[in-house]
């Protein structure tokens, strides 16, 4: 394999990174006939032995898209976790998010979940409106006072 050249498609590889970017996806791999594509982000790129893979570095986003480079401790807006914990955005792996951005919530209506301890702890609406951010990732770790999601 190491023998032979690898034919890389750039604008494949241009487009699959740009897609990584704007589903926040951190890999993604397409496969034709015996060619198979890898971009990652953060990740080192391994080549398999039936199909070349290549890596490709991070594309910048817009700023106005880049919602952790904002901080939103401050915002009037911000709901923020009770709790040190993980956050959980749907009921159960594999479920529809409680709140997606352009969702509209009515105070009380269940936000996310923070796991602290074993327990469960829904994050409900303080407020309601149209959900303009959610600042935290499926399964990520979150801190006591951290902003989740912004309703405005």
């Amino acid at each position: 394999m190491f023998g032979k050249k690898i034919q890389v498609d750039p604008s494949l590889v241009r487009d699959l990174a740009e897609l990584l970017n704007e589903t926040g996806l951190t890999e993604i791999e397409v496969q034709s006939g015996s060619q198979r594509v890898r971009v990652s982000r953060g990740a080192t790129a391994i080549a398999g032995a039936t199909a070349p893979v290549a890596a490709a570095a991070p594309v910048n986003r817009p700023a106005a898209v880049e919602a952790s480079e904002v901080n939103f401790s401050n915002h009037p807006g911000a709901i923020t976790s009770p709790m040190v914990g993980t956050a959980y955005r749907s009921p159960e792996p594999g479920a529809r998010p409680f709140v997606d951005v352009g969702d509209s919530v009515k105070v009380g209506q269940t936000l996310m979940i923070v796991e602290a301890m074993k327990t469960m702890n829904a994050i409900p609406a303080t407020k309601a409106g149209k959900v303009t951010h959610v600042l935290v990732d499926d399964g990520q770790p979150v801190e006591f006072g951290q902003p989740l999601v912004v309703v405005e």
